[in-house]
């Protein structure tokens, strides 16, 4: 069975950093693209970054440039969200995919995706 679970969310003052995993299961992570999603109560999801398959090749929203670092760990099946420097407005459920695909950092280019971790930056 196909399977994302996303965990390494929670409170964080602003300024403060957190680590968000995206454990799979049932298939082999570092074959698929793997992206990283949000979304704010009231707004869309967006794309907020995406690692390639094929090179490691990775993508960042501007709104996330400079503060986030994607990035896989294949032994462990895992691809990472390094958040640092977070703002309110960064507060989201935030959600993994994966696709055959191409990365991209849009959400219906993805097949498979985890059930969300909460992040919330508040002071």
């Amino acid at each position: 069975q196909v399977q994302l679970v996303e965990s390494g969310g929670g409170l964080v003052q602003p300024g403060g950093s957190l680590r968000l995993s995206c454990a799979a299961s049932g298939f082999t992570l570092d074959y698929y693209a793997t992206g990283w999603f949000r979304q704010a109560p009231g707004k869309e999801r967006e794309g907020v970054s995406c690692i390639s398959s094929s090179d490691g090749s990775t993508y960042y929203a501007d709104s996330v440039k400079g503060r986030f670092t994607i990035s896989r760990d294949n032994a462990k099946n895992t691809v990472y969200l390094q958040m640092n420097s977070l703002k309110p407005e960064d507060t989201a459920v935030y959600y993994c995919a994966a696709t055959p695909g191409v990365p991209a950092l849009l959400d219906y280019y993805f097949n498979w995706w985890g059930q969300g971790t909460q992040v919330t930056v508040s002071s």
